[in-house]
């Protein structure tokens, strides 16, 4: 009981570590703006970098989990977090920043990773409850990002420095106390769908992020589309021919993962469009310090933990899909009322209460929804290309904020996370109802 114990209490900490990479910048993006002397469309890069590697690190290195070893690859995952947290902290110019917010991407599979290392290594009985700590570990991560920003007064680089601490002790304790399980994997990695899923993605997120400056006609940001159109349909020909795909195609537009899939995406847009925009106007209009950002979020840090430990009972009582409807209905209030009203810190917690409430709950129900519907033996498949496609919606929204947020303001930059949020209510509610009318 005790050695299971510690094993769960030390998958947590690092998934927790991993987690904290991807919010951590948030509250650091207005002063970075100013330390580099740089636009906020080009310096949210050092944001959206991070989220990309990770959107591509999640299905690559699950692969490799399971065809080596996942405590092997955890820590290589580790690795990659402390060197590139140790890189970001001693950059002083954007390009090494966000070389090393690429590497600590590669901290973004360490949840998959510990889940499926939790089935191998914890009795049946006891798997529920590991599974639910470990889930719940993404609120702590997700706020503890931006509460350790403000503790180290926005200064990136000991926000770094402290990543790097923490990253080399999730290693040493993971080394020591996690064993290895038996490798049953076999093939190889779809290397090649990762390099043209980053390319579309890079050439997608830099012409929404660029537009405005180059003009959306220009020659530039109208070939970079093109190139991201054109890259995507060679990545999904050749996923098509492939034997173990980086993302099975058909997964992607499965009748029963459909509505779950577009959902995750638009909550992880949704989530990341509105916390770098609270970000933004609590230390520029309300002139609040990082640390008060942090506190400012504190009450959605805290209720996605709560809910998402709570949401067992509910989803008893409730179906996946109307639960995950009623998250992204909390979500889209939250941002119409930072739309309309956000003049004083009352309104940033008000908001961020209402906010925390429906991501915390529609991030609990989304992986029932994205695998209950779908044969056994594709759940795996299914739960990767949810959590997939969440963190792809957080990375276009540090693009597509930052731009809105530079050409129209913080009350436009709020609409689109409203409209996202609404948009994930219809596809959650209509999804529910076809489910219940046609059988899977």
């Amino acid at each position: 009981m005790y050695k299971n114990f510690w094993v769960v209490a030390v998958l947590a900490f690092g998934v927790a570590v991993g987690t904290l990479q991807m919010t951590v910048l948030v509250p650091l993006l207005p002063g970075l703006e100013q330390r580099l002397d740089a636009p906020l469309t080009t310096v949210s890069w050092a944001l959206t970098a991070g989220l990309l590697s990770g959107a591509v690190s999640i299905p690559l290195l699950s692969r490799l989990g399971d065809m080596y070893g996942r405590r092997r690859v955890s820590l290589v995952a580790l690795g990659l977090l402390v060197a590139g947290s140790a890189l970001a902290a001693a950059s002083e110019t954007l390009a090494p920043l966000i070389a090393g917010r690429v590497l600590q991407g590669a901290a973004a599979p360490l949840l998959p990773l510990a889940m499926g290392l939790v089935r191998e290594l914890v009795p049946a009985h006891r798997l529920p409850s590991a599974i639910g700590v470990l889930s719940a570990t993404i609120g702590v991560g997700s706020g503890g990002g931006m509460i350790l920003a403000g503790l180290l007064d926005g200064d990136h680089r000991a926000v770094f420095w402290a990543l790097t601490g923490l990253g080399a002790l999730s290693f040493a304790l993971v080394a020591v106390v996690v064993r290895e399980t038996p490798v049953r994997g076999a093939g190889r990695p779809d290397l090649a769908g990762a390099a043209l899923v980053t390319a579309w993605l890079v050439c997608l997120l830099l012409a929404i992020g660029k537009g405005a400056a180059w003009g959306w006609t220009s020659p530039p940001t109208l070939g970079l589309l093109a190139a991201a159109v054109v890259v995507a349909g060679v990545w999904v020909a050749t996923a098509r021919r492939t034997a173990a795909p980086l993302i099975e195609i058909p997964m992607l537009l499965h009748r029963g993962t459909v509505g779950a899939t577009v959902a995750s995406f638009l909550l992880g847009f949704a989530l990341f469009t509105a916390i770098t925009t609270v970000s933004a106007v609590a230390q520029g209009p309300l002139g609040a310090s990082v640390l008060q950002v942090g506190l400012y979020l504190l009450p959605t840090t805290v209720l996605m933990l709560v809910v998402s430990v709570l949401a067992g009972p509910l989803m008893r009582r409730f179906t996946a899909s109307s639960l995950v409807a009623a998250g992204s209905a909390l979500v889209a209030v939250a941002a119409l009322w930072l739309a309309v009203s956000r003049s004083s810190g009352a309104d940033l917690y008000a908001a961020a209460t209402v906010l925390g409430l429906g991501i915390g709950l529609g991030y609990a129900a989304l992986g029932t929804m994205a695998v209950e519907h779908v044969e056994p033996a594709k759940t795996a498949a299914a739960g990767g290309i949810n959590a997939l496609v969440r963190v792809v919606g957080s990375s276009v929204a540090g693009a597509v904020g930052a731009a809105v947020l530079s050409g129209g303001g913080a009350g436009w930059s709020f609409g689109v996370a409203a409209v996202a949020g609404v948009l994930a209510t219809l596809f959650a509610a209509i999804h529910g109802g076809l489910s219940r009318k046609v059988p899977a």
